[in-house]
């Protein structure tokens, strides 16, 4: 019996793991918390504002513009700038017979840019034709248009009902029709006597843009 008790007092006593045990697992716990990183919040990537879409060089293509002005014989046709257009009586359709002296007098509006209508005129009667000198001159319902050197202020009718180069030469209205009645409204746009001796300049197109 001595022995026995001998040999149980040599052997280690059994360690008791539960508390110790325990705390290491909590430790381990706390630990693992604390350490473990929360997902970086990425930052909101905010959508690149897209350039500015490139102020589209609009079509602002000048060109020559036909346009209408109300007459006391009925609306006719102008370019953009007031400027009235005539027709002439002797030229055929999309054929022009003016040339010469009678150019200068009567100058063809030109075709230039993008043919535009705008008032009352109508784009599907805008047209061109080639002259001999092979510039383009613009057409109203296949009648050549010209200027007037006469005219010196928007809205003039001054070559309206003048046979000038043995033909008449006639205001256009909206429909492609020349108009043969008399403007009384040119009087009133016609510009005051110039009281300055200073010499004005003028071309064969009457100095308009």
């Amino acid at each position: 019996m001595k022995m026995i008790r001998s040999l149980l007092a040599r052997m280690p006593k059994p360690v008791k793991l539960g508390i110790p045990l325990a705390a290491v697992l909590a430790t381990a716990a706390c630990g693992s918390a604390a350490t473990a990183s929360s997902p970086a919040s990425s930052p909101a990537s905010s959508p690149s504002s897209a350039p500015a879409a490139g102020s589209s060089a609009s079509a602002s293509t000048t060109g020559t513009v036909i346009t209408t002005h109300a007459g006391s014989a009925g609306a006719f046709l102008t370019t953009g700038s007031g400027r009235t257009v005539y027709l002439w009586a002797k030229d055929a359709m999309n054929m022009s017979a003016c040339s010469g002296a009678c150019a200068s007098a009567w100058p063809p509006v030109a075709a230039t840019g993008t043919l535009t209508a705008t008032g009352g005129a109508k784009a599907s009667d805008l047209g061109t034709i080639t002259r001999s000198d092979g510039t383009k001159q613009v057409t109203y319902d296949g009648h050549p248009l010209y200027y007037f050197v006469g005219d010196s202020a928007a809205g003039q009718t001054n070559g309206q009902a003048s046979d000038n180069f043995g033909a008449k030469w006639w205001l256009v209205a909206p429909s492609g029709a020349e108009i043969t009645g008399t403007d009384t409204a040119a009087a009133a746009a016609a510009p005051a006597p110039a009281t300055s001796s200073a010499p004005s300049s003028s071309n064969a197109g009457g100095g308009w843009a």
